[in-house]
């Protein structure tokens, strides 16, 4: 009823034609339905509009040629009420509401509209659509709080695992360009900034221009595992490079290995000579280059990011307290593995602790790599698979067991992995004390999980590692 709310009194004003004595015209040629006083009252913007003495005085019509009807009705409805409901919020309206509170000097309301994006999924989920749209509405600025906040989560994501067409050529610049030659958190290796460019720009050009690209610039754990790969003609190659050129200044191509260069990048004549012969120089007079293969600082990893993987996880085996614990249910006669959700990649070191709350017969602490591990079968004699056991000897399929350190049979110890992706090298701590680094396990894979094997009665937790 009317008269109890003055809130929802002033929402049967919204867009309604009855109650409105201008029409708005908005860029996707859509009209919307105001009250002159109301948004004159509220934005200084709408006042000057409508009392200046001009022809929107007296017009019955204004129109708003960069503002989209989704973003007017959220100004409608902040402006009407005061308010936005959070699930008014979506990732279609969000970047164009932000864009016109912007236009309309609505500070309250973009601040509402950052604090839902950070506090709702919106930015978990959508980051690389959301900075898509801001990139092509707004112009790249440092003070731009949204920005910042896009660029930051989906920089801290692997570009190999956003899936192509989410994220835009314009959105992928302002990434880059903001990320280049600064210290902020990144999760790319630059050989994969220079790939997903590459392909992303082809995908622009044609389909048969991508599947040549994505064929020709394979991920970098294949190429680190001696994939060869046969240079092809590329089809629509200057288009490509066309595509790629606003790209191409953000992509730092010092920190991409020489042989990467000349063997996959150079013969596809997609990146000027002189770019790269300016590397080549560089490497020459300095005999090498010295820099991390990834711009920026390593993504830390947080508490929360160790958890086991209840779809990496094999039979018999049971994952609790929101992914902290594994246990071994009594039918689990014979060892089963899991691995951990966090990935563990490019350069840096990297220290978790596992408690083994309850022993079991053989408890087995280490790494396995993403591609071909048995979750049914003993990591330890798989080829992807480096773990410690409690009897003391280190196990993969790939080199005969050796002994590394005392055996542990007691509930409650304590497993320490230092993990050492620049050296690919592995060490182990049990109950505080460190034993040598693995040179029998040199040359790690440059992708791995930290992973565990257990059976009947064992019952292991994952934390990061507690130097105290």
């Amino acid at each position: 009823m009317r008269g109890y709310s003055l809130e929802q009194d002033l929402r049967l004003l919204i867009n309604n034609p009855k109650y409105s004595d201008i029409e708005i015209l908005c860029e996707d040629e859509k009209k919307l339905y105001g009250c002159r006083a109301i948004l004159a009252a509220r934005s200084e913007v709408f006042n000057t509009l409508f009392y200046n003495g001009m022809k929107e005085t007296y017009e019955s019509q204004i129109s708003f040629p960069k503002i989209n009807s989704s973003g007017m009705k959220i100004i409608l409805e902040y402006t009407y009420t005061g308010s936005v409901k959070e699930e008014s919020l979506t990732k279609d309206n969000t970047i164009e509401a932000f864009h016109a509170a912007d236009y309309f000097q609505l500070s309250d309301l973009q601040n509402f509209i950052i604090k839902t994006v950070k506090n709702t999924n919106l930015a978990k989920n959508y980051s690389p659509e959301l900075l898509s749209k801001v990139s092509e509405k707004m112009p790249l600025t440092e003070d731009n709080i949204l920005l910042n906040l896009l660029v930051e989560t989906v920089a801290i994501s692997p570009l190999n695992n956003i899936e192509f067409g989410r994220l835009s050529i314009t959105g992928l610049k302002y990434l880059l360009s903001i990320t280049h030659e600064k210290e902020i958190l990144f999760a790319t290796r630059e050989y994969e900034v220079f790939r997903y460019s590459a392909i992303l720009a082809a995908k622009q050009v044609s389909n048969d221009a991508y599947e040549s690209l994505m064929e020709q610039l394979p991920t970098l754990d294949r190429i680190e595992n001696t994939i060869e790969v046969e240079n092809k003609f590329i089809n629509d190659r200057q288009e490509v490079a066309k595509e790629l050129e606003p790209l191409i200044k953000y992509i730092d191509f010092r920190r991409i290995k020489g042989q990467v260069l000349v063997n996959l990048i150079e013969p596809l004549e997609i990146v000027p000579v002189k770019i790269l012969m300016s590397v080549y120089r560089n490497i020459a007079l300095l005999n090498s280059l010295n820099i991390s293969d990834i711009r920026g600082k390593p993504h830390m990893i947080n508490e929360i990011d160790y958890v086991w993987d209840e779809i990496a996880c094999g039979s018999n085996l049971i994952i609790e307290d929101n992914g902290k614990i594994v246990q071994a249910s009594n039918n689990c006669n014979t060892h089963r593995n899991v691995k951990a959700k966090i990935v563990l990649e490019n350069s840096g070191t990297f220290e978790w602790d596992i408690i083994i709350d309850k022993i079991c017969k053989w408890s087995w602490v280490g790494v396995c790599a993403s591609e071909n591990v048995d979750y049914e079968v003993f990591v330890g004699g798989q080829p992807t698979g480096w773990v410690l056991g409690s009897n003391g000897y280190c196990s993969n399929a790939s080199i005969k067991e050796f002994n590394y350190c005392p055996g542990f049979h007691k509930d409650g110890t304590i497993v320490t992995v230092h993990l050492d992706m620049n050296k690919r090298t592995c060490a182990f701590s049990v109950n505080g004390t460190k034993y040598r680094e693995i040179t029998e396990w040199n040359n790690l894979p440059p992708k791995l999980y930290p992973v565990v094997s257990l059976c009947r009665h064992g019952r292991f937790r994952i934390q990061p590692h507690q130097k105290n």
